[in-house]
Parts: C-alpha cells; structure tokens; sequence
C-alpha cells in the first residue's frame, strides 16, 4: 500500500474508534439509572439496625423486582431536624436528583419546636431541589406526635405535611409510621425506633405512594429528564 492509502486506512480507522467511543458514552449515559433520594432523620436512617434492613433498602429491592432502572439513596441522619436537613441539604444536591422523598419533622416535633418554622425548613429544602433539579418529583413523609405535646400542637403538627403536600403539588404519605407507630413489638427497646419486622411495614407504607409515581417515570420512556441548573 501507498502512504496515502496507509493514511486514509488510519483516518477511517481512527473515526470508527472515537464513533464507537461516543456510542459507549451515550449508551452509559441512557443507562443511567435515576437517583430516588430518601433525606430522612432515624426512622431513614434504620437506627438500631442494619442498613440493608432499612425501610429504603427495601424500597430498593421493590424497585429491583419490578426491574425499573432507579437507585435509592439513603441521606437519613439520627437526630436530624428539619434544619439540619436543610444544612446537608446544598451538599447532597451536588448529586442528581430524581425523586425526593422528605422524611422530616418529627424530632421538631419531639422537641416541641416551632411548627411555622419547621414548614418553613421544610419549604425551603422543596424549593432548593426544585431550583436545581425542576423535573424533580416530591414525596412529602407525613408525621404524628405523642398526645402529650398536648391537641392543638398535635393537630398543627400533622396537619403541616398536608399543608406542604398541598402547596406544593407533592404526593404524601399520610403516616409514615402506620401501623407500626405506638406497638411495642414493632419497635426496638426504646419505643420509638421501629424494628426490621417495622420497617418492612413502614416500607409498604412508602411503597403505596411512590410505586405510581415510579411506575409513571418508568412509562415515559426511561429518559433522564433532571438537570442541573
């Protein structure tokens, strides 16, 4: 062969190589899977137990069973306040977000903390996501408390995560702990922090509300349709 054949053999040779580089990368980025964030306190966070035992880990295997392409991450912090969630908040954004499921409030709650300033926390970090990620889609985690922070608080309380789900075109779990709140053998030693067997429930809880949502975003196509701002 000629210079000049050997040259446009290494061309056409080079161009297939970066087309079917460029093919990879699509292929990676189509495969994608979509990004389901739970930011949560303990109940999220599975306190007392395993992580794999955690209600978001079931969820994950929900969704594997179904063989929808989504990964749950799990961004529950023991003790964490609605305004520590909106600390972490800037940081976890730093990642795509798909799905956001709010599960917040209830150690405002146990602390007796301002009802108006834990909506208020709680808006802020819905408005955050939605600004960085607009397509994102909300799930709001509804709460209770004792009866001994006293009727009206109790009332306000509950009644706030209808007021957001509301305000904010969100889907919500009326009660995230149904079923499970309140009985002894669901929940560990201390009362409050549910049980494997707990969380099992707590997970069909969730599942109620976000298999529909999923199932939706599945339907469209499996496109990625989250962007960064």
């Amino acid at each position: 062969m000629t210079p000049i054949q050997l040259g446009r053999i290494a061309r056409i040779t080079g161009q297939l190589l970066l087309a079917i580089l460029l093919l990879m990368g699509l292929s990676a980025t189509a495969s994608a899977p979509r990004i389901v964030l739970f930011l949560g306190d303990s109940i999220t966070a599975g306190y007392g137990l395993d992580i794999s035992q955690g209600f978001p880990a079931q969820i994950q295997k929900k969704i594997d069973l179904k063989g929808w392409n989504f990964k749950v991450i799990n961004a529950g912090q023991s003790g964490d306040t609605s305004a520590g969630g909106l600390t972490r908040l800037d940081w976890l954004m730093k990642n795509r977000v798909d799905v956001l499921v709010l599960e917040l409030g209830a150690n405002d709650g146990l602390r007796g903390l301002s009802i108006d300033e834990m909506k208020k926390n709680l808006q802020k970090i819905i408005d955050r996501t939605k600004e960085r990620y607009p397509q994102v889609r909300i799930v709001i985690a509804g709460m209770q408390v004792p009866p001994n922070m006293g009727s009206d608080y109790s009332r306000r309380f509950s009644a706030a995560f209808a007021d957001l789900a509301k305000k904010n075109n969100a889907a919500l779990i009326p009660f995230i702990l149904e079923r499970v709140g309140g009985r002894r053998e669901l929940n560990l030693s201390d009362g409050i922090h549910p049980t494997a067997k707990g969380h099992e429930i707590i997970a069909d809880n969730v599942w109620k509300i976000l298999e529909p949502i999923l199932r939706s975003m599945n339907d469209e196509g499996g496109e990625n349709k989250s962007s960064r701002s």
